[in-house]
Formats: C-alpha cells, sequence, structure tokens
C-alpha cells in the first residue's frame, strides 16, 4: 500500500471531531477505497436501541469523502455536494464497517458509493457474514487546501 496516501487520510481523518465524537476509525485505505469501523454504543443508540441512522449516515459519508480524497490531486481536499442514503435495515450489530468507493474521478467532482456493513460479532472481518444496512450515492467536490 502506498503509506504517502494513507497517512495523507489519516492526517485529516484525524482532524475530524466528529469520527472521533463516534468512536469511529480508519480502518482500511486504498486507491479509490476507503473503510471506517465503527463500534456500538448505546451514546449512538436512537430511541428503540438501534444504531442512529445519523451515526450511520456520518461514517458512510465520511468513507466516500476520503475515498474521493485518495484520487484528489495534491494540494486538495474534498466536500460533499450531496448524497442519497437508503437506509434498508435497522442499525443492529456489535459493530459496523463503512466502504467507500470512487466510482469516477474528474476535475472538480468524484462521484463514490458507499455501504455500511452490520457484524454481529466483535471481532469479525469485513468478510464475516454480516448485513448491509445502508447504501449511499454521493457527489464530492474538490477544493483547495485551506
Amino acid at each position: 500500500m502506498n503509506t504517502d496516501l494513507r497517512e495523507r487520510i489519516q492526517r485529516s481523518f484525524d482532524r475530524q471531531g466528529l469520527m472521533t465524537t463516534l468512536g469511529a476509525r480508519l480502518e482500511a485505505v486504498t486507491e479509490g477505497e476507503v473503510q471506517i469501523a465503527l463500534p456500538f454504543s448505546t451514546h449512538l443508540s436512537q430511541q428503540m436501541g438501534y444504531l442512529h441512522a445519523g451515526a450511520i449516515t456520518s461514517i458512510v459519508d465520511s468513507a466516500c469523502g476520503y475515498a474521493a480524497l485518495t484520487k484528489a490531486p495534491a494540494g486538495m481536499e474534498v466536500v460533499t455536494a450531496e448524497f442519497k442514503i437508503n437506509l434498508m435495515r435497522p442499525g443492529i450489530g456489535q459493530h459496523f464497517l463503512a466502504i467507500g468507493r470512487v466510482q469516477n474521478a474528474g476535475k472538480l467532482l468524484t462521484v463514490c458509493t458507499g455501504e455500511v456493513r452490520a457484524f454481529a460479532g466483535e471481532s469479525d472481518g469485513p468478510d464475516s457474514p454480516h448485513k448491509v444496512i445502508a447504501l449511499m450515492q454521493a457527489t464530492i467536490v474538490n477544493v483547495a487546501e485551506a
């Protein structure tokens, strides 16, 4: 793996207060794909005890954004311009994995897809039995670093 790419994404991820607040961690980085893990916490639940849609949306939005950043030129950052999310199942699981993938990277706009997987066990790998609970399509915009 390109360590410069991983370091670039990790540095940006570490500056995100929301990911820290949620307890999310950067799981994997490859060109065009980023995975973010989130353990279940009752602090992130909704009234019926499921993982809140806001937490689900936050991790998959970030996974898509960071996937786009792996394709962005040096000196650029990214922001989300729009997304659509389908929440297909309740957020039931011990931990969750958001996977963002670049579908097309243009000069300014990158189109990504994302999914969130729910795992029953605490130490399941990404290919372990899981349920896909959400799908996202996002448009990410390249912007100059501040």
